[in-house]
């Protein structure tokens, strides 16, 4: 029963960023490798998911958005933004899949196939704000899931716990009003994309429901546990979630070439152990962790080790 969940699929493989691009294929070759070298993998229960459908997808984003971005990635445009976002033709059908991976995990933890799943999933989505395509997202797959859960499911009180190095802006702006989602990010500041300042906060009914804690170039472990003992800890406790969902980004480790954080594996295996405490409280165990970032390709993977171990363990 304790066993952790793993949703990945081939196909994610085919989202084509380029030569160079920072968030490739390689990076999910690289986890799934290591998970197998390891013996990792052979412990995971495997899930495989399906495109989300349209529906599901508009819970996050309006219809012209979706059809601009079928539109221009079937026209064979390569880049949707200022830059960074690359994209294939073949990558507006791999968003809806990561998107349905999302949503597969939360099916397996409501029904108790499993408590916690890990969704090894590209592209990633926390930079996709409702109207806009930013930071390699298309689709904000974790906000998409979280109303999945509440709509779908009927659960009441989501909290999303995004530990990435950058600011979760899109998911941040998509719940910035909404007082059933508590968003909370730790996040190197500054740094792109400039928000996530501690007195971001939330509007209207959403006051005090989107908690952010900026951390400064180098801070490490003991920063980052600070955080979590005199803030994170307490607005969980005090929001008491009835689903986890973690926007996993491992970019924070010292050796990723995005930004100047220096958290080391164990530091991710900490953060685990303080997210499946909460879980073990309020939400029958459950977690949804969703990859976001993490660059360099050696700690991305043992991260995604320690994270995956820290979870079984702790649950």
């Amino acid at each position: 029963m304790n066993t952790v969940g793993f949703v990945y699929h081939e196909q994610y493989l085919e989202h084509d960023t380029g030569p160079e691009h920072p968030e490739r294929a390689e990076r999910l070759k690289a986890i799934v490798r290591h998970l197998n070298q390891t013996g990792v993998m052979k412990n995971l229960r495997q899930f495989r998911p399906v495109p989300a459908s349209l529906d599901w997808i508009q819970k996050a984003h309006p219809v012209s958005y979706i059809q601009m971005i079928e539109r221009r990635c079937l026209a064979g445009e390569i880049v949707l933004d200022s830059g960074d976002t690359h994209v294939s033709r073949e990558s507006y059908g791999i968003a809806l899949l990561a998107a349905g991976g999302v949503l597969r995990a939360i099916d397996e933890v409501i029904q108790g196939t499993t408590t916690r799943v890990f969704c090894a999933v590209r592209p990633p989505g926390h930079h996709a704000e409702t109207h806009s395509v930013m930071g390699f997202c298309l689709f904000n797959n974790v906000a998409i899931g979280a109303r999945y859960a509440q709509q779908k499911h009927g659960i009441g009180r989501v909290a999303i716990l995004d530990w990435d190095v950058h600011h979760g802006n899109g998911t941040q702006e998509i719940f910035w009003t909404d007082p059933s989602v508590l968003y909370i990010s730790t996040h190197q500041y500054p740094l792109w994309p400039g928000t996530g300042a501690s007195n971001e906060t939330g509007e209207g009914a959403g006051e005090g429901f989107t908690l952010n804690c900026p951390m400064r170039p180098e801070s490490g472990e003991k920063e980052f546990i600070e955080a979590f003992h005199n803030q994170i800890m307490p607005a969980l406790h005090k929001f008491r979630p009835e689903l986890l969902m973690i926007s996993a980004g491992f970019d924070a480790h010292r050796d990723d070439p995005l930004a100047n954080i220096n958290l080391t594996e164990q530091s991710f295996a900490k953060m685990t152990e303080f997210a499946s405490e909460i879980a073990s409280k309020y939400c029958g165990g459950r977690i949804v962790s969703v990859l976001e970032g993490g660059y360099n390709l050696d700690a991305l993977a043992r991260s995604v080790e320690t994270h995956l171990k820290a979870l079984e363990t702790s649950a």
